[in-house]
């Protein structure tokens, strides 16, 4: 077997302490890992709303910081284990900090959660609000086929939420029948 594995050059021995060991500061790593979090989370806020269809603004930042900040652990590009562990820490306490101040501090709410923006209103579109999250008509129709609606008139309102998802509000019976009296033209 050793012939094998010396034949095949494999490396036999494990520096347990380079595995573990930590490489960098626990300061330095919280400090890093905090700027790029909240960096990242402040960019999507302002800029991307729409950025998913179903995981929360957060839930993809940690998605995707947890799996690089775990891959340089991994990979061992000179970060050890111990530097991989503590920066996914830090980036979930940030994860946490955030939920928490959106749940307990309702004036931060408005600042860190994303408000439902309006799209229809009495079935028509509102076009600048659409243009500034580049929904088309053809999409926003077939977001509205999706909940079975056929015809957007019959939409009191529809906003898109904070998770990119479009939630709908459809016009009463009453409130459509209001609106078919109203167009139509009396017999002279």
């Amino acid at each position: 077997m050793a012939d094998l594995l010396q034949l095949l050059k494999i490396p036999m021995q494990i520096h347990w302490a380079e595995l573990f060991a930590p490489q960098t500061p626990f300061l330095e790593i919280f400090i890093r890992g905090s700027i790029i979090f909240l960096a990242l989370f402040f960019f999507f806020r302002f800029v991307a709303l729409r950025v998913s269809g179903s995981l929360s603004l957060n839930d993809i930042l940690v998605i995707v910081l947890i799996a690089d900040a775990s891959q340089n652990a991994m990979a061992g590009n000179s970060n050890s284990i111990t530097d991989g562990i503590f920066l996914v820490a830090t980036i979930l306490f940030w994860n946490f900090m955030i939920e928490a101040m959106e749940y307990y501090f309702k004036p931060l709410r408005r600042f860190l959660k994303a408000q439902p923006l309006l799209i229809v209103k009495d079935g028509a579109e509102v076009r600048q609000n659409m243009r500034k999250q580049l929904i088309s008509h053809e999409e926003l129709m077939e977001q509205l086929r999706e909940q079975g609606i056929e015809d957007i008139s019959e939409v009191r309102s529809a906003y898109l939420e904070d998770d990119g998802n479009i939630s709908v509000l459809k016009k009463t019976p009453a409130e459509g029948r209001k609106n078919e009296q109203r167009d139509k033209k009396p017999w002279k």
